[in-house]
């Protein structure tokens, strides 16, 4: 069991393919995951970051984790991921993960975040990061009610 998500996004997903995927997998999940789409803010890269920033810890209860998706992250495999996503369900917590825009996450939202997390050490576009997390949260609902979905090893 996975805990309550949201996902705090920096963009407008609107009628993309990226937003179709992201939707598809969360369908799948119970509770979805909600979706909070946070305005992009103009300006400098630094001012950008900031304006988004103050936005997203805006939209963050007290009583969730934070987890942001960040280069910088830790890289876990899919069992691991899943297994701290039941420890946040197993103490009640709710999990909110956070996804910048282009400029990436401002300092303020990293040092908020319960744990950092990156998809690998590539840069990916924002949007399909939202379809890759709703991916990962299916996979890890997936492996923790012992569904076939994931398949460990190779083939």
């Amino acid at each position: 069991m996975i805990p309550p998500v949201v996902v705090l996004a920096v963009g407008r997903g609107r009628a993309t393919a990226e937003q179709a995927l992201f939707d598809r997998y969360a369908a799948r999940l119970r509770p979805a995951p909600r979706l909070i789409e946070i305005a992009e803010a103009r300006g400098s890269a630094a001012e950008i970051r900031r304006r988004e920033a103050e936005a997203m810890l805006r939209a963050v209860p007290a009583d969730v984790d934070l987890i942001a998706l960040d280069l910088g992250g830790e890289d876990l495999a899919s069992e691991a991921f899943a297994a701290r996503l039941a420890r946040l369900a197993e103490a009640g917590r709710g999990a909110f993960f956070a996804i910048g825009g282009a400029e990436g996450l401002d300092r303020a939202v990293l040092d908020r975040a319960a744990w950092v997390l990156a998809f690998g050490r590539a840069t990916w576009p924002h949007l399909l990061v939202r379809a890759m997390l709703a991916e990962q949260l299916y996979r890890a609902a997936s492996l923790l009610s012992g569904h076939p979905y994931h398949r460990a090893g190779r083939p």
